[in-house]
């Protein structure tokens, strides 16, 4: 076998192990949302199983992570992202475009959003998460609790995603900003 795909299986366990422990998930957790046995999830990080992608492909998706994140492969030799853009969530009733710049869900994750005109009054949402974003274009009205504030370009916001937010364009323009996502609750 070719040394680097060697040195690349062994080391998935340990690497495995680290994603599970930095998450702070036990064993029996990952067994329970993956239907993997302890004792499987156990032999795998640990190196006396080999990785094969029935095993694999529960645990990324436990972890929402891409499979190549997971098992750290090496880079294809295409350093370019492929970017989809798609339209946000609509039950905050305000018309955006999400860019997303990273690709690995479950982690820390970036986007650049367009945000559009609202469509009537704004709905605070709440979710686990903190959140920071960056002004880039335009401005921004952020309602944070029982705050509002108006942002230009270059200002930031960083706050906890339980408290109920709204943010959008401050006006009939649209606005643009660099968003950055902790869905563990990671700040930047």
């Amino acid at each position: 076998m070719d040394p680097s795909l060697a040195a690349l299986l062994d080391g998935i366990g340990p690497r495995l192990r680290r994603i599970r422990q930095e998450r702070g998930l036990r064993l029996e957790d990952l067994a329970e949302s993956t239907g993997l046995s302890v004792s499987t999830l156990s032999r795998l990080e640990s190196g006396k199983r080999r990785p094969t992608l029935d095993l694999l492909i529960p645990l990324a998706q436990a972890h929402r992570m891409a499979l190549d994140h997971l098992i750290g492969a090496p880079p294809t030799g295409d350093p370019r992202a492929h970017l989809t853009p798609h339209r946000a969530d609509t039950r905050t009733r305000l018309d955006a475009v999400v860019v997303p710049l990273t690709t690995y869900p479950g982690r820390l994750q970036v986007f650049k959003q367009i945000l559009g005109p609202s469509r009537g009054e704004p709905v605070q949402v709440t979710h686990h998460g903190h959140a920071w974003f960056y002004v880039l274009a335009g401005s921004v009205r952020l309602l944070l609790g029982g705050s509002e504030r108006v942002m230009s370009p270059g200002e930031t916001a960083d706050f906890d995603a339980s408290e109920p937010h709204w943010f959008g364009p401050a006006d009939d323009r649209p606005a643009e900003i660099l968003h950055l996502f902790g869905p563990h609750g990671d700040r930047f």
